[in-house]
């Protein structure tokens, strides 16, 4: 029976799906890339997540015939030493989309209304903290979107429609037409949308044009009053500026869904904050999208070593190019 190499659990779902299929999915034993390229052997096929696939442990694969990442961020993936040894990459772009925007709407109601610390004091006997303020509502506020893929818009309806917020996005490729749908309005420049907005919530790639673009000059632009929310990835965030940011109360509050490097190490100084919630990079782990992105990734390696072309190919000439079965 031909393996296919689990990087990190899935849903039981997919798995149950690729034995119908006459696979057999083999967990690693650690999501670490060294431990990862020992144990591959003779996959077929590989599903990752957040841990992403080393060039190394593709070198140590030789029969691996396709790679299905378990999300959209394909950023710890070495796509293009995949696509030189003829193994296509796909992702799941849009499976979770619903779950992360509820997620980055549930973050930033955390931070305005101060939920955890809130829960703190009633577990303290603290009845008091009712009356220490800080609290915001989110209702006429302006919410800016830092890139406008499906999860800002998914956001954006529900913040707008739901909350009476007033969007606004910098994202200079986004089409018109998307910004037009929920009544969003375009701005010129990420310092633009950062001086104008009670909430950013930062939904772009990381590449190296976006890497620490929230800095201290970007801090600098916000409000004293802003909220700052990341359900993207960690890199877009100068951590040493944020943590100046929160300790000199330079803005509000920060929700984090997603660090530079994950999990934090014990010694981080955000743990030691009380104006920022931290959350395990939970965004798409609802049970609903789980279900999605264990089926789409079964799916996806069953037709590529059916010689059909998966979908949601990372780049379509992967599959011209692509290794023949051993």
């Amino acid at each position: 029976m031909s393996r296919c190499f689990i990087v990190q659990p899935i849903h039981e779902i997919g798995l149950a799906r690729l034995r119908e299929a006459g696979l057999e999915p083999v967990l690693a034993s650690s999501a670490d890339q060294a431990v990862v390229a020992r144990e591959v052997g003779d996959a077929v096929a590989v599903i990752t997540r957040d841990a992403g696939f080393s060039a190394a442990a593709m070198d140590a694969a030789p029969k691996l015939r396709i790679i299905a990442n378990h999300g959209i961020g394909t950023n710890k993936v070495a796509v293009d030493h995949a696509e030189s040894l003829g193994i296509p990459v796909c992702n799941t772009p849009y499976a979770n989309a619903r779950s992360v925007a509820e997620h980055t709407i549930g973050l930033i109601l955390a931070v305005a209304r101060r939920l955890l610390e809130g829960d703190e004091a009633v577990r303290g006997a603290n009845w008091g903290f009712r009356y220490a303020g800080g609290m915001s509502e989110l209702y006429g506020k302006t919410l800016g979107l830092v890139g406008y893929g499906k999860i800002a818009q998914m956001t954006a309806a529900i913040a707008r429609n739901g909350f009476g917020m007033r969007p606004i996005v910098f994202s200079p490729l986004a089409p018109d037409s998307a910004l037009a749908e929920i009544g969003a309005e375009r701005v010129g420049s990420l310092h633009e949308l950062l001086a104008r907005a009670d909430v950013v919530s930062l939904h772009r790639p990381l590449r190296p044009d976006t890497a620490n673009c929230i800095d201290a000059a970007a801090f600098a632009a916000m409000k004293p009053s802003a909220i700052l929310v990341n359900t993207a990835r960690g890199g877009l965030i100068d951590h040493d500026a944020l943590l100046d940011a929160l300790r000199e109360k330079r803005i509000a509050g920060a929700a984090l869904d997603v660090f530079p490097v994950e999990p934090p190490p014990a010694e981080d100084a955000l743990y030691g904050l009380k104006n920022v919630v931290l959350a395990p990079h939970l965004g798409g782990a609802t049970e609903d999208a789980l279900r999605i992105m264990a089926l789409e990734c079964a799916e996806m390696v069953i037709d590529a070593l059916a010689g059909r072309k998966p979908a949601n190919l990372l780049r379509e000439s992967m599959w011209a190019g692509r290794r023949e079965a051993a």
